[in-house]
């Protein structure tokens, strides 16, 4: 440790902790008006959002809710979510966002083992709460939140949400409390075993957010979030707090919009009415939004998208940008908070023409600033920034998960040799440019050679009859594994195995692929298997061809 220069704080000195109620102070004071948004069925100005977050926090503590308590939240994308995201942390407990896409087993066991003490539930997901109410072993109770009239339950509800806030005062005197203490937990579903409990502190969350308003705006080539932007997430809230963009949009005091549930022709007509101008989501979902009825009758010109959560083809950032849409790529993962990087467009990018600009913006980008990420071989080696050298993606930064709750050897896993391991193979190039070339479990070795599955997926996915695929290695007796494709056809266009492989024949021809990276296999579906997130679900469909 260095012997560096400290000089004490003068008598009387605040020491200013980094919690979230501190994002609430900015947003009501440059736009008080400003709408929040939740779909259809409300809206409300920021003078109210925080008049509602106090609201809750006193109907939280009536209920019984204590510092360091833990408080479940099943909802749609919602008003009452981005309170949530506020009120409990504010008043020193700890918000579980629950995954409402898992199994009841699932979800039963992340409300156990994260311990929830209070359950806020949305009134669709009284049969699934009901389903596992007996086995819940520390739930003290459950507030019910209503879109329209309230559905009967037998659960012992406290109230219902809009009540309550109804009846509990206006003025609420958050505390300071260590800024290191938890405000935030959700689980993560690996490709084994139970989910995983990720969790952040409010340190962590303002100095991400913070981050993420600077990463957002202020770059000429990226501006993707700045003061006069309508924001619509269409990331689910369970999911890293919506890539922690709504914490930046309440900060910031910009129109937000949210959608409750997803539903294709639905977001794009928020889109066109609430004249959104930023959202985010992962690339199967931008899929459904271009391929909906009201998705092909609509352009969507200056709708600024950031994709992430798996690999953007090349095929559907062009079909987006033919609509108007202008794409960009972010990476992160649930154990970083998520941001790492981000698409950086530099002046000479900038010259280039829209189409010729795609190829850069869906490459996984340039790490975003307070980020140090490298690439490292098996050995834990640096490997060479140079474009072409494969390793794996580890990182440090000061938003990252620092554990998984209740599961030492699996953090200590996560954060070997003091780097935090994303498991992702990639290259980088001279001037810090990341480009993923597949998940670690996903890369294809066949004969000796690997070969990257998301490469392949870009390139079927240029085909025009092609609308969304799917790539993984298949156990091959001669060489090992070899590629193998789940294709889904654009409506009324024909694909056959011939049709795909001279498609990809150009690109050996061109030497882009070597001739061993076409498929041996290619099958055409209706649909690919997705994670509970939207993400292509390439565990399954291994195990499904493996069967």
């Amino acid at each position: 440790m260095l012997n560096t220069k400290i000089i004490p704080p003068a008598d009387g000195a605040y020491a200013y902790p980094l919690l979230i109620k501190q994002l609430l102070l900015s947003g009501v004071r440059y736009e008080p008006g400003r709408e929040i948004v939740y779909a259809d069925k409300l809206r409300y100005s920021y003078q109210t959002l925080n008049q509602r977050i106090r609201r809750l926090a006193n109907a939280l503590t009536a209920a019984g809710v204590k510092a360091g308590d833990t408080v479940a939240l099943l909802d749609w994308d919602s008003h009452r979510y981005l309170e949530c995201f506020f009120a409990v942390p504010m008043i020193g407990a700890v918000l579980h966002t629950v995954n409402i896409r898992l199994s009841p087993e699932q979800v039963l066991f992340t409300m156990n083992h994260a311990e929830d003490d209070l359950v806020l539930v949305h009134d669709d997901f009284l049969p699934l709460v009901e389903q596992i109410h007996g086995r819940l072993e520390t739930v003290k109770g459950y507030l019910q939140l209503t879109d329209d009239e309230a559905t009967k339950t037998s659960l012992p509800v406290l109230g219902e949400y809009e009540q309550l806030l109804s009846l509990a005062p206006d003025q609420y005197d958050f505390p300071d409390f260590d800024e290191n203490s938890v405000a935030t937990l959700f689980y993560t579903t690996g490709t084994t075993g139970d989910p995983k409990g990720v969790y952040f502190s409010h340190r962590q969350l303002v100095l991400h957010t913070l981050n993420a308003v600077g990463t957002l705006g202020v770059y000429q080539g990226q501006p993707l979030l700045r003061s006069d932007d309508v924001y619509m997430p269409i990331t689910p809230m369970f999911h890293v707090h919506a890539w922690g963009v709504p914490y930046v949009a309440t900060l910031m005091g910009i129109k937000q919009v949210y959608p409750g549930r997803y539903e294709p022709n639905s977001l794009v007509k928020l889109y066109r009415e609430e004249k959104v101008t930023f959202s985010h989501c992962v690339p199967t979902i931008l899929q459904m939004i271009l391929n909906c009825e009201e998705g092909k009758a609509t352009r969507f010109d200056g709708w600024k998208m950031l994709l992430g959560g798996s690999a953007l083809t090349l095929g559907i950032a062009s079909e987006a940008s033919a609509k108007g849409m202008v794409v960009h790529a972010g990476y992160g993962m649930s154990e970083t908070c998520p941001l790492l990087c981000l698409t950086y467009l530099r002046d000479e990018d900038l010259q280039l023409s829209a189409e010729a600009q795609l190829p850069i913006r869906i490459k996984t980008g340039t790490p975003v600033p307070l980020v140090d990420l490298k690439i490292i071989d098996a050995d834990g080696n640096d490997v060479a920034h140079d474009g072409e050298s494969l390793g794996e993606i580890v990182v440090r930064a000061p938003w990252l998960t620092q554990g998984y709750l209740k599961a030492p050897d699996k953090g200590a896993e996560l954060w070997l040799n003091g780097w935090l391991h994303t498991g992702d193979m990639a290259s980088i190039d001279k001037l810090g440019g990341v480009e993923i070339k597949d998940r670690i479990k996903d890369v294809i070795k066949t004969g000796g050679e690997w070969i990257s599955s998301l490469e392949l997926e870009s390139l079927i996915s240029e085909h025009p009859a092609v609308m969304s695929v799917a790539v993984v290695g298949i156990v091959d007796e001669q060489w090992g594994e070899r590629p193998m494709a789940m294709v889904v056809s654009e409506p009324g266009q024909y694909l056959d195995r011939k049709i795909l492989e001279t498609h990809l024949q150009a690109f050996v021809d061109g030497g882009r692929i070597n001739k061993w990276a076409i498929p041996k296999q290619f099958k055409f579906v209706a649909e690919i298997p997705k994670t509970s997130v939207g993400k292509i679900n390439k565990k399954l469909i291994r195990e499904s061809e493996a069967n």
